[in-house]
């Protein structure tokens, strides 16, 4: 069946084989993404949020496993061989890593690292790989980009590297780019430096782009749609005013209270979600986020709240919800 998602994944399951049992990191997630268009997954750390694109990407680690359904056009990718799976990765579907002091190699210029890839995938000259690899480092903000081309990671600071990482992603044009907290450790200057131009290079070249991160001022600046993880699960999706405006699960509700506002400037403290995520290995029955949720009642502690849509769009799952 033809639709005009340019990435469709359908009851993606992700489970880890550890010596102290199963780790279940990813819960049936289904969700799309358009052409040009910007979805925020958010959640906190261990949520299943980056496990989601490792698996549609094939980069899991050795002991995990995924099942589902994963689509790029009409094209199923999910588990699809490597050989195959280069043809796309990295060409049609970039990824930005979270730490690019780990994601580039120390030992290789800069240059190398980026040339090898329009060889590679696009079989282009060492010499016009270079040419067009000075030209992303100088659309993506990299000063002098025809001479630091040729330096070394460690000689690049924590922003002008995460530039680099950007540049690499987009060279080969990619339809899909996912950014995984592409401005974590980044002082907050650079931080509105790496939004914006993410934002620029999105209406350059219409990528749709997919932003996993846990600051949902990164969502409200730069989003379209959100999809809030918890527990490896999806409880709620919608666009983003409607996520801001009107959350419908305490999750959400609790992570929108957590955010700073000028309007709170005078509150003696700020508010935060009690207790700690659960753990993957050992999930709760019912739903997961119970124990730390303000409205539990009996059923959440014994049946697992299904995520279910209302209005245009969006979806909860959560038992205060009509329906549930």
């Amino acid at each position: 069946m033809t639709t005009n998602h340019i990435l469709t994944v359908e009851n993606l399951c992700t489970r880890f084989q550890t010596p102290d049992g199963e780790v279940e990191a990813v819960n049936n997630v289904n969700f799309h993404i358009d052409p040009g268009e910007t979805l925020g997954v958010v959640g906190e750390s261990g949520s299943g949020k980056t496990q989601i694109f490792l698996s549609l990407m094939g980069l899991l680690a050795k002991n995990g496993t995924s099942t589902g359904s994963v689509r790029y056009k009409d094209k199923e990718i999910l588990n699809l061989r490597s050989r195959e799976l280069n043809k796309i990765r990295g060409v049609s579907m970039s990824m930005i890593f979270q730490d690019p002091m780990t994601s580039l190699n120390p030992f290789l210029k800069i240059s190398r690292q980026m040339t090898e890839v329009l060889v590679e995938h696009r079989g282009m000259s060492e010499a016009d790989a270079l040419k067009r690899a000075v030209a992303m480092l100088d659309r993506v903000g990299i000063p002098g980009a025809a001479q630091r081309v040729h330096m070394y990671p460690h000689e690049f600071s924590g922003g002008m590297r995460q530039r680099v990482m950007i540049a690499m992603a987009l060279l080969c044009d990619p339809e899909v780019l996912i950014a995984d907290e592409p401005t974590t450790a980044l002082d907050v200057t650079v931080q509105a430096q790496i939004l914006d131009l993410l934002r620029d290079l999105q209406k350059d070249f219409n990528t749709a782009t997919v932003m996993i991160t846990h600051d949902l001022g990164v969502v409200a600046g730069l989003c379209d749609r959100v999809m809030v993880m918890y527990g490896g699960r999806v409880v709620e999706t919608g666009t983003v005013r409607d996520i801001f405006y009107d959350c419908h699960h305490p999750y959400t509700e609790g992570l929108l209270k957590s955010m700073p506002r000028i309007d709170r400037a005078n509150e003696d403290s700020m508010f935060a979600i009690p207790g700690q995520p659960p753990n993957l290995q050992n999930l709760p029955t019912g739903c997961a986020y119970q124990e730390r949720c303000g409205y539990v009642m009996d059923r959440c502690c014994v049946e697992r709240p299904l995520l279910k849509g209302f209005g245009d769009g969006r979806a909860s799952a959560c038992f205060r919800e009509d329906g549930q």
